[in-house]
């Protein structure tokens, strides 16, 4: 296995050695869709990470514990992107995971992602969404970009510590993705882009951008066949992002809206053909929301943690909270969503990584961790009693963090109109 190292330079290999210890660490695949899959003569369910994805899980746990955990608090305080925390990420290999070995990157597959995730998201979910959102502006180009577009875009990613966004949202069109009023019109070996997107993560951050734009004149023509793919470069002319958004939670995540002013972009940089974007844009969350599902699974844990510690150590009617029934049975509630929420979202990983259809996964993976993170989250607070409302306690942050899990990538309700659609399929199928 061949891996992520040789796509490295010789001082970063000495870097990542140094700071994990482990100078023969290897990466999980280089070839993706084939990192997970099990060994057909070994027949059965096997729950066991391997070596490598270890390997893994213990250099992100180790970053996010001695390098997010210590600064997540200043950073939500102000606000600021945590360009620092990002180039380090970078430097190591935990940025860009899915990016293909022939264009510089690992190669890693969609449950190795979601074990790299989980545990970035647990020292804090504003940054590990700023470094994800890589991921999901890197997947239409992944998916459906040409040679030259993967060696330009995909390429110029694993050189420098770089930033894309996935641009696809509008004031008027998030859940409703048909309703993008955004237009590309061509004009010779161009088209010229004008709208305004909104909630664009990384908006001001980014190098280049996957764009989402109407080509059909005709409001008849569907969804499937009236939008464009294209990818933008952030210094073409009439390119604007807007001002930082202040959210609730995730706040050193940058968001912001984008203004397209006659945007000039070549035919080169379209995606496959004109009319195939709505199902570019749309494929790239089978690949990306078991990641997102990751993220809310880390936060919930990060929440079970720092409510089991602290229900170990405050004391009321002489002994622990925590040998209150009512105490404990609330870190026990909170335990069964994280186990099975964590099973749901490697599932789907697992089952996109063989190469097989993974909507309804995750979908039930994403509506599921997003859920059991907003109570583990509230939980949490409960259980530190009037502490879990000071900003001195980690878990207010947590609570505020928890609720965009219900909402970005597809909110909890769409993810219900996937579910429910998938299992009609599903039982339709079976003859049931």
């Amino acid at each position: 296995m061949a891996g992520r190292i040789a796509t490295r330079s010789f001082g970063t290999i000495k870097r990542w050695a140094r700071y994990t210890q482990k100078p023969s660490l290897r990466a999980l695949s280089t070839n993706p869709g084939t990192e997970t899959v099990s060994d057909a003569s070994n027949p059965g369910m096997c729950f066991e990470l391997n070596d490598e994805q270890k390997e893994y899980q213990q250099l992100a746990r180790k970053f996010a514990r001695e390098e997010i955990v210590p600064k997540a608090a200043e950073y939500d305080r102000t606000g600021e992107y945590p360009v620092d925390i990002i180039k380090k990420a970078w430097d190591i290999g935990l940025i860009n995971t899915h990016i293909p070995a022939e264009f510089g990157g690992p190669g890693l597959g969609i449950l190795d992602a979601c074990v790299i995730t989980e545990e970035m998201a647990y020292g804090c979910t504003g940054i590990q969404t700023a470094i994800e959102a890589n991921s999901l502006g890197q997947m239409p180009v992944i998916l459906a970009g040409n040679e030259a577009q993967k060696k330009k875009y995909l390429g110029r990613m694993m050189e420098e510590a770089l930033m894309c966004a996935y641009c696809v949202t509008e004031p008027g069109a998030g859940s409703d993705v048909a309703g993008i009023k955004t237009r590309a019109e061509k004009k010779g070996d161009n088209y010229i882009i004008n709208g305004q997107k909104m909630w664009i993560t990384n908006g001001g951050h980014a190098n280049w951008y996957f764009v989402l734009a109407r080509t059909s004149a005709d409001p008849k023509t569907s969804a499937s066949k009236a939008f464009t793919g294209f990818i933008v470069d952030r210094d073409t002319p009439g390119l604007t992002p807007g001002r930082k958004e202040m959210n609730m939670g995730q706040r050193c995540s940058d968001t912001r809206g984008i203004t397209f002013e006659d945007v000039v972009v070549p035919k080169e940089n379209v995606l496959i053909e004109e009319g195939a974007g709505f199902k570019i844009a749309m494929g790239a969350f089978d690949k990306t929301r078991p990641a997102v599902a990751a993220g809310a699974v880390g936060l919930a844990q990060r929440a079970l943690d720092e409510a089991t510690r602290y229900a170990l150590e405050r004391k009321t009617m002489g002994k622990p909270i925590a040998q209150h029934q009512a105490v404990a049975f609330m870190l026990a509630e909170m335990a069964m969503g994280i186990e099975a929420s964590r099973l749901m979202t490697l599932k789907s990983g697992y089952e996109i990584d063989n190469g097989r259809r993974n909507t309804y996964y995750a979908s039930i993976a994403k509506a599921m961790a997003g859920d059991v993170a907003n109570k583990c989250a509230t939980d949490a607070v409960q259980i530190f009693g009037g502490n879990g409302f000071n900003s001195e306690y980690p878990v207010e942050k947590l609570m505020r963090d928890a609720k965009i899990y219900q909402i970005y990538e597809g909110t909890a309700q769409i993810q219900r109109v996937i579910i429910s659609r998938e299992w009609m399929n599903i039982f339709k199928q079976s003859g049931n």
